[in-house]
């Protein structure tokens, strides 16, 4: 089994003549954490041609206890504190504090984030200009 290099590990200078304009992008990839944590687990899905969607599992969470906030083609999803329920005699399902990043491209825009039953969705968009979508092109 092949294992891949921490991206803090791999050096992207030699590359940079050859990738011009991803300065930001090459960045991007050395700050990212290879060893994310696993909670809270989630799917991410492809739901069109330019439409994705982020499922987090919340069980016991309240929407008022969670914060999503997009900074810098940066998605972040965080827990607040939670009132201790003094009568509670089995606890089960974990409340502990998280934050979970996702790193977005700088075409990617957050449509929308909805919270039922435990389950956190975040729809998101790719914003491609006319230009750049397929097109056929008419033989004369």
């Amino acid at each position: 089994m092949i294992r891949s290099l921490p991206n803090s590990l791999i050096d992207w200078e030699p590359y940079r003549p050859f990738t011009i304009g991803f300065d930001s992008f090459l960045d991007r990839l050395t700050s990212i954490e290879m060893d994310s944590p696993s909670y809270p687990p989630y799917n991410i899905y492809r739901t069109g041609d330019f439409t994705y969607s982020i499922e987090v599992a919340l069980a016991g969470f309240d929407k008022k206890n969670i914060d999503v906030t997009y900074a810098d083609n940066t998605l972040t999803i965080k827990s607040k504190k939670q009132e201790d329920n003094k009568d509670m005699l089995h606890k089960g399902i974990s409340q502990r504090a998280f934050t979970r990043s996702f790193c977005l491209a700088e075409d990617i825009v957050v449509k929308d984030a909805k919270f039922t039953n435990g389950m956190l969705g975040i729809e998101l968009e790719k914003i491609v200009p006319e230009e750049k979508k397929p097109k056929t092109i008419k033989i004369k």
